[in-house]
């Protein structure tokens, strides 16, 4: 078996070596994709914005059906992996999984399986480019807000977006509003105001995405939350993203995508490019730093 070049491994107790590390083949995260899991920016010898981030596995371990987990459990999980890990940068997945489990949606009862992996990460770039693809969110579906170990569609999604170029896909929901990307909230600059998608459009409610509002406010700006249409997205003067891994990040470029489900072979995506970094996209940004430049837990 593999590892990778440097990974902490906790599973079930203990930390393990990688190549030792694994889940049954019957675990119920692996066939079906009954999980949920967080991901945590490790920096400077700490986990950054940990009790949001729990309150959210929590939230989506209710959601899903699964166990609540034991919170001291995997808070002290979280502190042994991150003092192995040490001061280097990196990213902390926390994985709670339905355990073992029958070859088929029904459950069996058995104990969840909890996993926790460190492994490094980067600073992220400046500036995104991401791709808008035809497939839909369901706001209505019974995982909707929910961070959960089924990503297939997500897969698909990010794929097709690396085929163009891009790094990041983003999707709109059922009615035709935007959503979020595959691993991102986004925001936009319309008219002089800061926007996001609500809850309501099926976006993860990310932490990132809170602490953004929450310092904005903070610092006078008001950010709302609103549906906007992609053709709104698309003439708006600034874009951002947000999540854990890529902080507060302009987006300079998005290839269109939804008219030809893809390009064929020399095949173009009509593109759209915005200036950056944008006025209000750095006043978003050195909000968020200044206040939650510690450990992301405290208020603004």
């Amino acid at each position: 078996m593999r590892s990778d070049p440097r990974a902490i491994v906790w599973i079930n107790g203990s930390i393990r070596p990688p190549e030792d590390a694994g889940v049954s083949w019957a675990d119920h995260g692996l066939t079906v994709g009954d999980g949920v899991f967080e991901t945590i920016k490790l920096r400077g010898g700490s986990p950054f914005a940990v009790r949001r981030h729990l309150d959210r596995l929590e939230r989506s371990a209710v959601g899903m059906g699964l166990p609540v987990p034991d919170r001291s459990r995997i808070e002290s999980a979280v502190t042994e992996v991150t003092r192995a890990w040490g001061g280097d940068l990196g990213r902390l997945r926390i994985t709670l999984t339905g355990g073992y489990g029958p070859m088929g949606s029904d459950r069996s009862g058995s104990e969840p399986t909890l996993l926790l992996v460190a492994v490094a990460s980067s600073e992220p770039a400046a500036v995104s480019t991401v791709a808008l693809v035809p497939w839909t969110r369901n706001e209505r579906g019974a995982l909707a807000g929910l961070k959960t170990t089924s990503y297939g569609e997500n897969v698909v999604a990010l794929a097709a977006a690396h085929a163009v170029g891009a790094d990041e896909a983003l999707c709109t929901n059922t009615v035709g509003a935007l959503c979020e990307g595959t691993g991102s909230n986004v925001f936009a600059a319309i008219d002089g105001h800061v926007v996001t998608p609500p809850l309501r459009s099926g976006c993860l409610a990310g932490i990132t995405r809170e602490l953004v509002i929450e310092s904005a406010a903070a610092h006078g700006l008001v950010i709302e939350e609103i549906d906007m249409t992609p053709d709104e997205l698309l003439g708006a003067d600034e874009v951002f993203l947000t999540s854990s891994i890529r902080d507060v990040q302009a987006v300079g470029r998005l290839l269109d995508l939804r008219h030809d489900t893809l390009p064929g072979p020399g095949g173009t995506p009509a593109v759209h490019e915005w200036p950056t970094p944008g006025p209000l996209t750095a006043a978003c940004a050195g909000a968020w730093s200044s206040a939650f430049g510690a450990d992301g837990d405290s208020d603004p």
